[in-house]
């Protein structure tokens, strides 16, 4: 059994608008994978799409209290890391700049040690107008195929770093 996020109560699956969870098994230590989460200005390396993404404090890595910002599908977007335990769970909350209907996110990652590596699963909840419209209604599916491209980038990613570094 695999732990799941977290969740603050206002981001709650039970009352989201869009819910989605993937998951894969990596065959690499969950410190190789966790590396690679926290570098956040460097996820394009590995996940193209997340090419935009900057660290507002001047840190190199994320942490709790960090804030970022980011562009996914073309919208800009403010996080703030709201857990982070290392090696096992990164979360964040976000929120889509410009946007007048409050509508926010919620992401995390649960890294879970197995007998060949590791367990890597993302959850993530959409609340409000904007991701109702934008992700719900013109694009459905696409929290999970995102997210399934992402796990399965930094699964191949964490492997290949961990086969190259013994």
């Amino acid at each position: 059994m695999y732990d799941h996020v977290i969740w603050p109560e206002r981001y709650h699956p039970n009352s989201a608008a869009i819910y989605g969870l993937n998951d894969i098994d990596v065959e690499a230590p969950p410190h190789v994978v966790w590396k690679l989460l926290v570098d956040s200005e460097n996820w394009y390396r590995y996940f193209t799409p997340e090419n935009q993404v900057k660290i507002l404090g001047g840190e190199r890595e994320l942490a709790l209290g960090t804030k970022l910002t980011r562009v996914t599908g073309g919208y800009p977007m403010s996080l703030e890391i709201t857990e982070c335990v290392p090696g096992q769970r990164l979360a964040w909350a976000t929120t889509v700049d410009g946007d007048e209907t409050g509508s926010t996110a919620y992401h995390g990652w649960v890294i879970t040690p197995t007998a060949r590596g590791c367990h890597l699963l993302t959850e993530e909840t959409q609340h409000g107008a904007f991701f109702l419209e934008m992700v719900g209604r013109q694009n459905p599916g696409l929290l999970y195929r995102y997210h399934q491209k992402w796990v399965e980038s930094l699964a191949r990613a964490a492997e290949e770093h961990h086969r190259a570094r013994p």
